[in-house]
């Protein structure tokens, strides 16, 4: 959140809470879902910014002169500040519960579809769509809702489709050890339906693999047809 540099920070909401939040993992000894590093910015440097972000979109055509655009550049920041909150950790991730019957590799555990939204690195523009996370459990189980979370930790930053379900799936693996993860995506983005080529209907899927998913054929087709067909959406 931005800070007023005298160890407060200014809630993007309006007002003030006393800082800091939290005191910031070592990301030296962490790994990357494992961290929860709440961001500030000082008071100046975010007046900064939106002299900056008002100079562009003036520049650009839009009348910052009128009612319903004086506050745009400073509401522009904030809605940019909160789709990379991301950045900042999610710490009840940090919980995996005993699996009390782990009798076989290949009981799948599935969930989705998980909506999503994140910024694209190339162009920051939005990119959207669902996730479906599959995995096998070893020695722990996970609550479901922090699969929303894991989605949502890696959505809600600067990205692109391909590394943020690389790091759902990485993620996914190394917090709970489990025999097998899969990931499967499926997004429309900005970036090719407004600029560009224009294309309004397309729909970019990936998937990705790691334990028992990458050796079973079997296990990866179970996986898709859920995904594909429906037999998760209501």
């Amino acid at each position: 959140m931005p800070n007023d540099g005298d160890g407060d920070v200014i809630d993007i909401r309006g007002g003030l809470i006393p800082g800091p939040l939290r005191q910031a993992t070592d990301p030296e000894e962490t790994t990357e879902w494992e961290q929860v590093s709440p961001r500030h910015i000082d008071v100046a440097d975010w007046e900064r910014f939106e002299t900056y972000v008002s100079e562009i979109f003036g520049a650009f055509g839009m009348d910052l002169d009128m009612p319903g655009t004086r506050e745009t550049p400073n509401r522009f920041l904030k809605a940019m500040f909160d789709a990379t909150s991301g950045y900042e950790g999610d710490e009840k991730l940090l919980t995996a519960f005993p699996n009390e019957s782990a009798e076989s590799e290949y009981n799948q555990v599935v969930e989705g579809g998980i909506s999503f939204y994140a910024l694209c690195e190339h162009h920051a523009l939005p990119f959207h769509g669902s996730a479906y996370l599959g995995y096998i459990p070893n020695e722990r189980i996970i609550g479901l809702s922090k699969l929303t979370r894991l989605v949502r930790l890696f959505a809600r930053r600067f990205t692109v489709q391909e590394w943020m379900g690389r790091s759902i799936a990485d993620a996914l693996f190394d917090l709970m050890e489990p025999h097998g993860v899969a990931v499967y995506l499926e997004a429309e983005h900005l970036c090719t339906q407004m600029r560009g080529v224009r294309e309004e209907h397309s729909r970019t899927v990936t998937t990705f693999w790691r334990g028992t998913y990458e050796e079973n054929a079997d296990l990866r087709r179970e996986f898709l047809d859920l995904a594909r067909s429906g037999g998760l959406k209501p």
